[in-house]
């Protein structure tokens, strides 16, 4: 059953999460196993155009970015979660390398806002995401990066709990597989986020706010569904 959400232009944020080059980019150390998916369903090119629109649309953009690796990362660590194991081992956005950066053309502009790493999945467990978005008044969020079912999925549950009003593009994720896409967009986050939208639809809808510059027209959804850069 769709349900409808209004955009109010002045709590209204986009999060981007993980653009790094490991994970979008040809020769990226995850981007063989995501490639599939992304490319059959544009994510890449999708995540662009949401960016794009909320900028025309002079929405406020946060970054959610992932613990980029560091030598001696875990190596004291008593308890390190699976997930946290596998990107010990491949040395997943190694800092200071190219699959580190944010690919080129999600780059933060100027006043966008890039929230301190995540350690696992959720943009909010240990950063400042929900303070720096409290302190812009924000209060709901239109979500895209990767990946799906871990910190897309793991956020997006953070942000709930935290009582914000979540919009997820899901053709602006990707996954490993369709079956963890399925899960992740069909069966996990409708029960956290209030919309689950295409690109399309969350893209009219940041152009009605750009042309209005007042709260926005409702869109339809498809389930239910750190730093200023100077």
């Amino acid at each position: 059953m769709a349900t409808t959400v209004t955009y109010d232009k002045p709590v209204t944020a986009l999060l981007v999460i993980d653009p790094y080059n490991d994970f979008i980019s040809e020769g990226g150390k995850i981007w063989p196993r995501l490639q599939a998916v992304a490319e059959a369903n544009g994510c890449v090119p999708h995540m662009l155009e949401v960016l794009n629109a909320a900028r025309k649309a002079k929405l406020q953009v946060f970054y959610a970015m992932h613990h980029r690796y560091r030598p001696g990362d875990y190596a004291t660590w008593k308890y390190i979660a699976p997930i946290q194991k596998a990107a010990w081992a491949r040395k997943t956005f190694e800092y200071g390398t190219w699959g580190g950066e944010i690919r080129a053309e999600f780059a933060p502009g100027p006043g966008e806002i890039v929230a301190a790493e995540h350690w696992c999945s959720s943009g909010f467990a240990n950063t400042d995401l929900d303070l720096q978005l409290k302190k812009h008044g924000i209060h709901q969020l239109i979500v895209i990066g990767l990946i799906a079912h871990t910190c897309v999925e793991a956020t997006v549950r953070f942000a709930a709990e935290l009582g914000y009003e979540v919009t997820v593009v899901k053709d602006a994720t990707a996954d490993y597989s369709d079956a963890e896409m399925h899960a992740a967009l069909d069966i996990n986050i409708p029960n956290y986020a209030s919309a689950v939208v295409d690109t399309r639809e969350i893209v009219a809808s940041l152009a009605a706010l750009a042309d209005s510059g007042a709260p926005r027209a409702p869109a339809d959804a498809s389930a239910l569904g750190s730093m200023a850069i100077p």
